[in-house]
Formats: C-alpha cells, sequence, structure tokens
C-alpha cells in the first residue's frame, strides 16, 4: 500500500493533502470531523530539517484550528545517521517535535498514530509513539534497536539477547511484540475508515499503554512499579 492508496482508504469522503517529496500534510474528512494529517513516505530517515518542518505543522494546528484531531502516518526508518545532522544537534529538534505533540495533547487536540508501514528508532519514539493512541496495519514494520545493536549498548551477549527475544516481547523487534507491550493499541483491518472514525469517538481517558502492556503479558513491571510510585508512602 501506498500513501496515496492510504489516503483514499482513510478518507473516503474526501481529503486535501499536499505531497512533497518524501513528506505529506494536508487534511482529511471523517464524518462531520476535520481531521489534520502529517505523515512521510519511503522509510524516509528524519534528519533536522524534517523533524523542524513536521513541529511547525503541528504547531500551526495548534494555533490555527484549536481542537482539530491530528493523524500521524510517519513511515520512517529512524532518526538520519549522519555526522552533520549529529553536530546540528538532532536530539534537540526530536525532543522538540515531542513537545510539540505533547504540547497539542494538552491543548484538546486528539492525536492517533497510524504505524502503516515502518516505525522505527527515534522516528518512531518522538512521533507516532506520543500519540494519544498509536495503532498498526497489521504488516506494518515496528522496531526501536536491533539486538546487535543492543548488546552493544548493554553489554549484554547478544547469544543471551537471542535467548530472551524468543519469549519475552521486550527483547524482539515486530508489529505484535509492540502490541502486546501496549505501545501498540490494536491493528487496524478491514474498513480503515471505520477503524479511524471508531478511534475518533472514543472517548479519552488516562494512558492505558501500560496497562495493556500487563494485561497481554508485554510489560509485566511497568503498570505495578508506575502505580507503587504514584501511590506508595514517601
Amino acid at each position: 500500500m501506498d500513501a496515496n492508496h492510504l489516503i483514499n482508504t482513510l478518507f473516503p469522503q474526501g481529503a486535501e493533502i499536499d505531497f512533497d517529496g518524501e513528506f505529506f500534510t494536508g487534511t482529511g474528512q471523517v464524518g462531520d470531523k476535520i481531521v489534520a494529517v502529517l505523515g512521510t513516505q519511503g522509510g524516509v530517515y528524519i534528519g533536522v530539517e524534517l523533524a523542524h518542518r513536521m513541529a511547525g505543522i503541528v504547531l500551526d494546528t495548534v494555533r490555527n484550528h484549536p481542537g482539530r484531531p491530528i493523524l500521524l502516518l510517519v513511515d520512517t526508518k529512524g532518526q538520519r545517521p549522519s555526522r552533520r545532522d549529529e553536530l546540528l544537534g538532532i536530539n534537540g529538534y526530536m525532543a522538540h517535535l515531542a513537545k510539540c505533540l505533547d504540547l497539542a495533547r494538552r491543548q484538546g487536540h486528539r492525536t492517533i498514530g497510524l504505524v502503516w508501514s515502518q516505525a522505527v528508532s527515534g522516528g518512531f519514539l518522538a512521533s507516532s509513539l506520543l500519540a494519544d493512541e498509536c495503532y498498526a496495519l497489521p504488516d506494518a514494520e515496528v522496531r526501536v534497536m536491533n539486538l546487535p545493536a543492543m548488546s552493544r549498548v548493554t553489554k549484554i551477549p547478544l547469544e543471551r539477547l537471542e535467548a530472551l527475544s524468543l519469549d519475552n516481547p521486550v527483547f524482539a523487534p515486530g508489529v505484535e511484540n509492540y502490541r502486546r507491550m501496549g505501545a501498540i493499541r490494536d491493528f487496524w483491518q478491514g474498513d480503515l475508515a471505520a477503524c479511524l472514525a471508531t478511534a475518533l469517538d472514543s472517548p479519552t481517558g488516562p494512558d492505558r499503554r501500560r496497562a495493556h502492556g500487563l494485561e497481554r503479558e508485554g510489560r509485566l513491571m511497568a503498570y505495578k512499579v508506575a502505580e507503587r510510585v504514584r501511590h506508595d508512602p514517601v
């Protein structure tokens, strides 16, 4: 599925989307709602320019269209691995994008992420994963760090990580493992327009990702630890 097909499937009532290479943005109609759309295609690496541009679209929506829902369709291989981006402070640009999305949520914008192709590393963590709810297509690809890289960072032998990944989703890539951990709320299949409308109409509430991770046996301690931090006496 390419981005044009995805947009047409999500918005049968119509959408006005501007494509600029691997970046696209615009609006789509869902029932009586206008939804702001922000996305990328082609598994683009997110560098400082693109992160800054995406953040600007979010801020423009907050400033000029109060309360408008935001749909994130970010197809990415992660942050751009270049010396130039590191020297320009790509960590700050990614943090700025994350803060803008957090601002939108706090200002009453319903934010929904859909992993429709690839979602990798910081490009995913600073965009779709920060939405109120993040969904995925069943054949999407999700990962944050592959096992060899994880081994280098944690100093845990690769063989040990490979063994852990067989039955522990925290150590394994794959969209189903991220659903088990609660990062992915659910899969969208069949009528994608109906899935989007249902997500937009569902009531907002506290973040359920930790609870879902516990219920699905993907993250067994996050919910319990968070609850103790909240409620145990100092």
